[in-house]
């Protein structure tokens, strides 16, 4: 069985050393603007944890029925953590035994990870934007406010983004260069 090529193994490497920004940087932003909040407000989401205006956007949020934003409220936060180090002590090990089959199972694990971020941060803006208390102060019939899973969004009179922050565009670029890793090991045969 041949060996991966030393490009491919550096392509792994600095794959999985990028991803330890994740530990380091906010990972996702939620971005509101109105003409009450012209600066807008902003939300970051960390691998482990909220910051930003929070208390702002939860005091807002509170008069249309909205669920109070809190790490509580993001089961995920306590094994994302061992999620992302299991993902870069394989690709470290990847570019260590340099197996074709490491190489495509790390790229794999990747974009399971991306496909599944989307899809629970879908799941929760659907439930939060839709799950309402039926006693708040302001109602507007047939009216959801899930935000946005990527880009823009009006709700009322804000409009919302929801896109990647920096670390988010970190872990793209990881992602990038395993699967680029993988499309030359596939291509050598």
């Amino acid at each position: 069985m041949k060996k991966v090529s030393i490009l491919n193994r550096i392509l792994v490497l600095i794959a999985s050393l990028l991803m330890i920004s994740a530990y380091f940087t906010p990972l996702w932003q939620i971005s509101l603007w109105a003409p009450q909040y012209p600066e807008g407000l902003n939300m970051k989401i960390w691998i482990d944890k909220l910051s930003g205006d929070v208390d702002i956007i939860n005091g807002v949020n509170h008069y249309i029925g909205m669920k109070h934003i809190g790490v509580e409220m993001f089961p995920e936060f306590t094994y994302l953590i061992y999620v992302f180090g299991f993902i870069i002590a394989f690709g470290i090990l990847t570019a260590i035994i340099a197996k074709k089959w490491a190489v495509y199972t790390f790229f794999g694990l990747i974009a399971l990870l991306g496909i599944g971020v989307l899809v629970d941060m879908y799941l929760w803006g659907y439930d939060y934007g839709h799950n309402l208390d039926p006693t708040a102060a302001i109602k507007v019939p047939g009216m959801a406010y899930q935000p946005p899973l990527i880009g823009y969004k009006e709700l009322l009179n804000f409009l919302a983004y929801s896109g990647p922050d920096i670390g988010g565009w970190i872990l793209g670029v990881s992602a990038i260069l395993a699967g680029l890793a993988s499309v030359i090991e596939w291509r050598k045969k």
